[in-house]
């Protein structure tokens, strides 16, 4: 149990550095990897041109299989996570927000859904 708990983390890993280098090249710049609060953790969060995403990165056989794997109760955890990191950021709590997903899959681009679901922050 422990080998699989280990090989799904580090495949985790390279999905979120897969999916940073490809937000970089599109123009994203990294504020926080990994941001956690006593509330929920966020695995990126980005900013370009006056936009803070908080994004969450699923590694799945299909782009599909990826997007829908983000339940609503990991959805409320990502979103809370994100009011504390606006509650410490003033810049990025001035600015839009929104909450997307960045899917990696074997053999295909990445795919970066935006406004992928809605939040309470």
């Amino acid at each position: 149990m422990a080998r699989d708990r280990r090989k799904s983390e580090e495949a985790g890993r390279f999905a979120e550095s897969v999916a940073l280098w490809y937000l970089r090249f599109k123009g994203w710049r990294l504020l926080a990897r990994r941001y956690k609060s006593p509330a929920g953790e966020v695995d990126l969060v980005m900013r370009r041109h006056g936009v803070t995403a908080f994004i969450e990165v699923k590694a799945r056989a299909t782009p599909d299989g990826a997007v829908s794997s983000v339940t609503p109760r990991q959805a409320r955890r990502i979103s809370a996570a994100a009011r504390q990191f606006l509650a410490e950021d003033r810049k990025a709590a001035l600015q839009c927000c929104r909450f997307d997903i960045l899917a990696v899959s074997p053999y295909h681009w990445p795919r970066h859904i935006e406004n992928a679901f809605e939040g309470d922050a």
